[in-house]
């Protein structure tokens, strides 16, 4: 396995048989990935099929003429080295779902739903001088007028 993303709850699903995208709404998980309170990015696994998705529907069908109603039956290409406590293996970013009405794996994973966040003590933990040559335009100067603190620098064993 190379370095791929997990597939967490919000992530964007698209079937190759219809026509718009829709958000998978992971159902039921302790793990929780990318964020600082669990609650909202539940790490999506095998165990999420039948109808996982939040608007339930990928648009018209192409293959039955009428509105989209997936059917996931299962997933494959996941993390199958990794059980999780309900007994699925979690989703990665390539994963696809075979739906019953396409018969085959034709439900992709065109985001996977995890988010950078920032979090104010990354600031904190830079080096000043790092951060003058990543952010040439940004000035820290000032900014404990507004509540921000710097951790103090750690020195290195020459005294710098």
């Amino acid at each position: 396995m190379g370095q791929k993303h997990l597939v967490c709850n919000g992530a964007v699903c698209q079937c190759k048989f219809g026509t718009t995208p829709d958000k998978l709404k992971v159902k039921q998980t302790d793990f929780y990935i990318n964020e600082n309170a669990p609650g909202q990015k539940a790490i999506a696994n095998t165990m999420d099929i039948g109808q996982p998705f939040a608007a339930n529907t990928f648009g018209a069908c192409k293959i039955t003429k009428s509105a989209c109603k997936p059917a996931i039956t299962q997933w494959q290409g996941v993390h199958d080295k990794l059980t999780m406590e309900n007994g699925g293996h979690p989703l990665l970013e390539d994963s696809k779902a075979v739906c019953a009405v396409g018969g085959s794996p034709c439900v992709e994973i065109s985001f996977h739903g995890q988010t950078a966040n920032v979090h104010p003590s990354s600031g904190q933990k830079t080096n000043d001088n790092t951060q003058k040559i990543l952010n040439p335009f940004f000035s820290f100067m000032g900014l404990e007028e507004i509540g921000y603190t710097r951790l103090p620098q750690k020195q290195s064993a020459n005294g710098n």
